[in-house]
């Protein structure tokens, strides 16, 4: 039946163009957004995980910048304590000199407090953007220890340890950026550097008197020896701790970075546009409205052909 008010094919036709450039319209903006979901009427399951694994990659990025301060606060604090290390090496040899030397203990003692005030002038450089890790700050409040003239063993008077050599177990948490992958300790307690720096100040300070001593020198120079090298160690381990947590900063780091670049990688398999595939259905999709087109101009014509029965 043919009828001039309802045009199925005229209808049919332009049902299927519109849902041809609704598709069509579609594809563009994922051409020109490269995304296949934008918001949430797009896939709204893909849209909210996407969105919050986004979230979750910021906050690793974030605290890998936070982290990468404490990572210079630790380097400046390492390469302070290794150069204290290496001062401290020097002044153990020159102890260790003085047990057998006749005489020149005097130039000994001048040595060993040169020594000492090159210490102190990396502690007090070895601070970043005002992060002091090795007690700089404290170092001229410290009560120097005292040494034993008739045996060469040293005491601290202050300070936190009662005596040489005890165990430093104080832990001090190193990083400023917070959260469950930035947190790493330091088993070392902040003012430690600084105090084994005040030792060896105490160690220099009268060391050719204590040394010539007629009485005791002979035992006061083996006792000097002993203390100066538990403080040597104490100075090493402060050094190799604070390179152990150098180290798990960068670890950490590395795994923030893994982290973040496969969430990323996850969120872009949920929401980014597969581009070939787009542009293949976008020219697809020009070809059907072309040809929807020309459909609908034909179904608009079917009404002229009942003109012919009435001539």
């Amino acid at each position: 039946m043919s009828s001039i008010h309802t045009n199925a094919a005229a209808i049919n036709a332009l049902a299927t163009l519109r849902q041809i450039n609704s598709n069509l319209t579609e594809t563009q903006g994922r051409i020109s957004t490269g995304y296949k979901v934008q918001s949430g009427k797009d896939n709204a399951a893909y849209f909210a995980i996407s969105t919050t694994m986004k979230g979750d990659s910021g906050a690793y990025r974030a605290i890998n910048e936070g982290l990468t301060l404490t990572k210079n606060s630790l380097t400046t604090a390492r390469l302070g304590s290794e150069t204290i290390q290496g001062l401290a090496q020097q002044f153990l040899d020159k102890v260790a000199f003085a047990q057998g030397a006749e005489g020149g203990q005097t130039e000994i003692e001048n040595d060993l407090l040169e020594l000492v005030k090159q210490m102190e002038t990396t502690l007090s450089q070895s601070t970043f953007n005002g992060d002091d890790m090795l007690g700089a700050g404290s170092y001229a409040g410290i009560t120097a220890g005292t040494v034993a003239g008739a045996t060469g063993v040293l005491t601290r008077t202050a300070n936190g340890d009662a005596t040489v050599g005890v165990d430093r177990s104080v832990v001090t948490g190193i990083s400023r950026a917070g959260g469950t992958y930035a947190t790493t300790t330091m088993t070392v307690a902040t003012h430690d550097m600084a105090e084994l720096v005040a030792d060896f100040s105490a160690i220099a300070t009268g060391f050719a008197t204590n040394a010539t001593d007629a009485t005791n020198g002979a035992a006061f120079l083996a006792g000097i020896l002993v203390s100066t090298e538990t403080v040597m160690g104490d100075v090493t381990d402060i050094a190799t701790q604070i390179g152990q947590s150098e180290g798990a900063i960068e670890g950490q780091q590395e795994f923030l970075n893994k982290l973040a670049d496969t969430l990323d990688a996850g969120v872009g398999a949920m929401v980014d546009a597969d581009m070939e595939e787009e542009a293949a259905r976008l020219q697809a999709l020009q070809v059907q409205q072309q040809l929807a087109t020309q459909s609908l101009a034909i179904a608009n014509q079917n009404p002229q052909n009942v003109l012919s029965l009435f001539r």
